[in-house]
């Protein structure tokens, strides 16, 4: 197994023991996630954990599905007891940038309505500075692309459309939108910026996730862990 894949193991696996009996789940997306909702099938499975869990994505329903976990939808829960997420950047004070598979929308959705936001992340992840590596995705209704890119351009933002990688046109997420990932080559303002975003005309929501983390779960690539809480980043 390579080193980036113990690390992830070794987080995903730390992730899946927080969960509790009679625990609502937020089942998050991605390659560091997966080893966290394997984990709970097993428990499941082996263990007769109780619980049932809330896909942000078809993808994760899918694994969901695959590893045993019973599902419910947000039409069925008011809130969440935990939710359990990947993330592309993680700054010191525990914000986010989210969004390489395209689901940041209904995971910001899941992780405002759980008590306990859970960030599984390998050391590669964590930055001084939010948008250092990764761009910043904006899911935008497919017609206002053009407008919202030069939006973005005056908040000093790069914005290129992502295109599929297996067919021909743009990324289409679940809710239809188009994605725009902007680089803005370091963010200073998480705050500000999040706010600014937001509140264009054609933009659904983005992947900046700002005061939302409670921990965030670090794999090593020798195979342990360490946490990172909110108190630690303050």
């Amino acid at each position: 197994m390579p080193n980036t894949d113990s690390a992830k193991l070794a987080a995903g696996k730390h992730a899946a023991a927080l969960v509790e009996n009679g625990m609502h789940v937020g089942l998050g997306t991605g390659s560091t996630t997966a080893f966290a909702l394997e984990e709970l099938g097993r428990r499941i499975r082996e263990e007769g954990l109780s619980v049932v869990g809330t896909p942000t994505s078809s993808a994760s329903e899918r694994m969901a599905r695959r590893v045993g976990i019973p599902l419910v939808s947000l039409d069925e829960v008011d809130r969440l007891d935990i939710a359990l997420d990947g993330a592309d950047e993680v700054d010191p004070d525990l914000n986010l940038i989210k969004g390489r598979g395209a689901a940041h929308t209904r995971e910001k959705i899941v992780a405002s309505l759980a008590d306990r936001f859970v960030v599984l992340a390998d050391e590669s992840k964590l930055v001084e500075r939010l948008g250092v590596r990764a761009p910043v995705p904006v899911e935008v209704l497919p017609m206002a692309a053009h407008p919202v890119e030069r939006a973005l351009a005056r908040l000093g933002g790069a914005a290129v459309l992502r295109m599929g990688q297996r067919k021909d046109g743009p990324v289409v997420t679940d809710q239809g939108f188009w994605i725009l990932d902007v680089t803005f080559e370091g963010i200073d303002d998480p705050d500000g910026l999040n706010a600014a975003i937001k509140q264009l005309p054609g933009v659904l929501d983005h992947g900046l996730f700002v005061h939302l983390a409670s921990d965030v779960i670090v794999g090593q690539e020798n195979g342990t862990y360490r946490v990172i809480s909110t108190d630690d980043s303050t």
